[in-house]
């Protein structure tokens, strides 16, 4: 079976750390679990006598085979080789953990081309956990959210300090946006006169719009 490899840090896989013969050896098992997974499912041969598949299990245990630091791109790669669909995405979403849901968000550019999961990223950005918001405004929320929601995940990005970087393509989304600058403006004058102090990236954004001198 032809798979990628896994390489590390600087390798095509983008792990944020190493990874020692024994996890490289769980993980090749897992992505080649997922693989035949998505071929059952391409070819209709799943089995209906299996509750859960093999790969979802190992979807779970990610952090604990491969560090906590490598599970966002071991769950990410294991989504993607299983080739799993919005109703598996979003199963996965629902029941999982803080960590699970972010590495669904995160798969959501290369398994979802349409709006289908936009109601896993407006959960998503409902929340205060800093580390899913930052998953999803990434590049799937840049492509599918509309104006008025996409304005607002950027609000709730100031207002739990999520660092603006993490906003996917906000500056060709913010240029010429006049609500959004009209938004930042009240919000900074709503801190101002509340004695706490305007993040800084309020000011990046709004020069991203052209309507700050």
């Amino acid at each position: 079976m032809n798979r990628q490899p896994i390489d590390g840090p600087d390798g095509p896989d983008g792990f944020d750390g190493p990874l020692d013969a024994k996890a490289v050896a769980w993980l090749d098992q897992a992505l080649a679990e997922a693989a035949e997974s998505a071929e059952s499912a391409e070819s209709g041969s799943v089995p209906d006598n299996v509750a859960v598949p093999r790969w979802e299990l190992r979807f779970a245990a990610a952090g604990r085979h491969c560090g906590q630091e490598n599970a966002d791109t071991a769950r990410t790669l294991l989504l993607r080789r299983a080739a799993a669909d919005i109703d598996t995405l979003t199963r996965l979403y629902r029941r999982g953990t803080a960590a699970e849901r972010r590495a669904v968000l995160l798969a959501l550019p290369h398994l979802v081309p349409g709006p289908e999961a936009l109601p896993l990223v407006e959960d998503a950005l409902r929340t205060n956990d800093t580390t899913i918001v930052e998953a999803a405004v990434g590049p799937y929320a840049a492509d599918h959210l509309d104006p008025h929601a996409w304005r607002h995940a950027v609000l709730k990005c100031l207002f739990t300090g999520v660092p603006v970087a993490a906003v996917a393509d906000a500056a060709h989304r913010a240029e010429g946006d006049t609500e959004l600058a009209r938004m930042l403006t009240d919000f900074a004058s709503e801190r101002t006169a509340a004695g706490r102090s305007v993040p800084a990236d309020l000011h990046r954004v709004l020069n991203m719009t052209g309507e700050e001198s």
